[in-house]
C-alpha cells in the first residue's frame, strides 16, 4: 500500500481553545506562518499523535506527545526535533524543522513542527502494485539511506551527547525489559525466556563498539519516497534514535525478512524473486558496500534481540490502547501482536 503519509486524515483534531493557542504560538515562532490555521489529524504512527497544519499556501506537520500517563523516556518528540535539526546538511534526508514547544500551556503537551514533505509512504514491504524493477530500486535506496545514517560524523553534527554507546546492547535489554514490565497486560512465556536468555548469550565484543548514530525504528514506512522516483526524500520518526551499535539498527531493519506479514509487516513467505525484491543476504550486501558485517551467529542473536524489543514496543501500544490514549485507531490490534513477536524471537533462539 502506498500513500501520502502527511495526507491520510482520521479522528478529531484539537479543541477550539487549543487551536487558538496553537495558532498564536505558530505566528510567533514559525517563519511563513500567516493566515487562518487549518488543522487536521493524520493517520499512521502508533506513538505520537500527528497533525497536518495549514495556513495560507503553506503546510507543516505537527507531532505531539499523547495525553495521559506515559512510560518513562517514551514519545520523545523533543528528541526527534534535536536529531533532525542536527542532521541538516549531513547526508541524511530529513524534513526541515519549524520549531519545538515544550510549554504544556499551549496544547497540553510538548510538540514539534516540521516541513510537510510531499511523497510516497509504503506500509506493505511487498510493495504491491509496483513493477519488479521499481521495487528493487526502492529497496536499494532504503539500504543506502540506512548506511548514510551510520556514516554520520556525530561530532560534526553536534550529536555527541545524543546517547551513551558504551554497553549499548546490555542497556537496551534492560530498558526494554523495564518498558515491557511497566506495560505488561498478560504473561507471555516466550518473552520471559528471552529476558533470561539474551543477556546470558550476548556475543563477545558487541558491547564494546564505539557507536554511531542509530535511528532505532528504521523500516519502510518511516521513509518518504519521491512521488515518482526511487529516492528517499525524508527519514522520519526519530524518537528512538540514540548513539549505539549500527548492527542493532541493521538487524532491526533486516527483521522484515524473518517475520511474516501477520507477525509484523514481514516478507517471510513471499516469493522475493518474483516480486523483484532482494533476499536478506543481497540487501545486507547493498548496505555493507564491501565493509565487514556480523557473522551468522551474531546476526541470529541480534534478530532475537530485536524481536524481543519489538514485542516490548507492541506491548506498550497495547497498554496505551487499553488506557485510552493510543495515537492510532488500530492500536489494540497492533499491540496484540506482542505475543506473536515474542514467539518469533524464541523460535529464532531455538533455530
Amino acid at each position: 500500500m502506498a500513500g501520502t503519509w502527511w495526507a491520510a486524515c482520521e479522528g478529531p483534531a484539537m479543541s477550539p481553545d487549543e487551536q487558538q493557542r496553537l495558532a498564536a504560538w505558530l505566528r510567533a515562532h514559525v517563519a511563513a506562518f500567516d493566515g487562518e490555521l487549518r488543522l487536521s489529524r493524520l493517520a499512521g504512527g502508533q506513538s505520537n499523535p500527528t497533525y497536518r497544519v495549514e495556513a495560507g499556501a503553506h503546510r507543516w506537520v505537527l507531532r505531539r506527545k499523547p495525553p495521559g500517563v506515559l512510560l518513562a523516556s517514551a514519545h520523545a518528540v523533543d528528541r526527534e526535533h534535536r536529531v533532525m535539526a542536527a542532521l541538516a546538511g549531513h547526508g541524511v534526508p530529513v524534513p526541515r524543522m519549524g520549531g519545538l514547544c515544550e510549554d504544556p500551556a499551549v496544547i497540553g503537551s510538548t510538540f514539534v513542527v516540521m516541513e510537510h514533505v510531499d511523497g510516497r509512504v509504503f506500509v506493505d514491504p511487498a510493495l504491491p502494485g509496483l513493477p519488479p524493477a521499481e521495487r528493487a530500486a526502492l529497496y536499494a535506496a532504503m539500504a543506502d539511506a540506512l548506511a548514510a545514517i551510520h556514516r554520520v560524523d556525530v561530532a560534526a553534527a553536534g550529536l555527541s551527547g545524543h546517547g551513551k554507546p558504551q554497553q549499548y546492547l546490555s542497556r537496551q535489554i534492560a530498558r526494554w525489559t523495564r518498558q515491557y514490565r511497566d506495560s505488561q497486560t498478560e504473561d507471555i512465556a516466550p518473552m520471559e525466556a528471552l529476558i533470561d536468555w539474551l543477556p546470558a548469550h550476548l556475543p563477545a565484543g558487541l558491547d564494546e563498539h564505539p557507536g554511531t548514530l542509530v535511528h532505532g525504528d528504521f523500516r519502510l514506512d518511516n521513509l518518504i519516497f519521491h512521488p515518482t522516483e526511487p529516492r528517499v526524500l525524508a527519514v522520519i520518526d526519530w524518537e528512538l534514535s540514540t548513539l549505539g551499535h549500527p548492527w542493532a539498527d541493521l538487524s532491526y531493519h533486516l527483521m522484515a525478512w524473518r517475520v511474516t506479514p501477520d507477525e509484523f509487516r514481514g516478507l517471510k513467505g513471499h516469493d522475493l524473486a518474483a516480486l523483484g525484491l532482494p533476499d536478506e543476504a543481497a540487501h545486507l550486501a547493498r548496505y555493507l558496500g564491501g565493509r565487514p558485517g556480523p557473522d551468522a551467529a551474531t546476526m541470529d542473536w541480534l534478530m532475537a534481540f530485536n524481536m524481543f524489543r519489538m514485542a516490548a514496543i507492541l506491548q506498550g501500544i497495547l497498554a496505551r490502547a487499553r488506557q485510552g490514549n493510543a495515537a492510532a485507531a488500530d492500536a489494540e490490534a497492533t499491540g496484540a501482536r506482542a505475543r506473536r513477536m515474542a514467539e518469533a524471537g524464541w523460535r529464532q533462539v531455538r533455530g
